[in-house]
């Protein structure tokens, strides 16, 4: 008879055995991740955990040194992030690499712009009120509010600034996006945004790598908080379960929390 059982839930992005050295010092040693489609995974560690090491490496900033990287059920490397970006991976870096005297429209199309169909476009023409709707559409449906679509971004607060990263990794990213300390920076009210905004990149399906300090932000948004110390995996934990006192502990290699899980 067969099994009624559903499949398995296989992860979109896996890292297998991952290792990096930086000269003697090694900042990665045997590390594990698994990504699993629409869920938030927090990626939390102190300074020099290997946290950025480990993105750096999955989106081809740094070379794979050793390990494996499994992409959507195959074996990847790559040489750069344009090669990750390609794959459907986008990231937030925390300096959130907009061009600040564009607007929300130029930033969301830097170097994708949309060319106007026929012998204009082959020429160079852009195709702005496409772009424009389009940009229009993107930030309606995450519910980032801008004051007008050609206001340069150096005119807009942080949070505002913060959803346009967001939503220009959310419209390019097909199946992962990143975000390295979103919120670092941000007022009370820009930083709700800001964790409502991967509330809602997650219900999309998109899975979410989320790297964060701030452990009550962690606990408000992650399905499942992986733990770096000195560049091992040390705990994986269960937001519902744990506390951030077990975070804490794990992240410090506290005798009272030591390479176990909580679950």
């Amino acid at each position: 008879m067969a099994s009624s059982a559903e499949p398995a839930l296989q992860p979109i992005l896996e890292a297998r055995g991952i290792n990096k050295h930086f000269g003697p010092v090694q900042a990665l040693k045997d590390v594990d991740l698994s990504v699993f489609p629409g869920e938030v995974v927090a990626l939390i560690g102190d300074n020099g955990a290997g946290k950025s090491t480990l993105i750096n490496v999955l989106t081809g900033v740094l070379p794979l040194e050793s390990g494996e990287i499994v992409f959507a059920g195959e074996h990847v490397r790559f040489s750069n992030p344009h090669e990750a970006r390609a794959h459907g991976i986008e990231t937030v870096y925390q300096d959130l690499a907009v061009a600040p005297h564009l607007d929300a429209v130029a930033n969301i199309f830097l170097g994708r712009e949309r060319r106007q169909s026929g012998l204009p476009g082959i020429v160079g023409f852009l195709d702005n009120r496409r772009m424009r709707n389009e940009t229009d559409e993107q930030l309606s449906r995450l519910k980032v509010r801008v004051p007008e679509l050609e206001r340069r971004l150096v005119t807009l607060s942080g949070g505002q600034r913060q959803g346009v990263a967001v939503a220009r990794a959310v419209m390019w990213a097909s199946k992962v996006v990143i975000m390295d300390e979103p919120t670092a920076a941000l007022g009370v009210a820009q930083t709700a945004k800001v964790l409502d905004l991967i509330r809602q990149v997650r219900d999309t399906g998109i899975p979410v790598v989320f790297i964060s300090h701030n452990m009550p932000n962690v606990f408000q948004v992650a399905d499942r908080i992986v733990v770096l110390r000195l560049g091992q995996v040390v705990a994986e934990l269960d937001p519902k379960s744990a506390t951030i006192e077990d975070a804490v502990a794990a992240m410090t290699g506290s005798t009272r929390f030591t390479n176990r899980e909580v679950g």
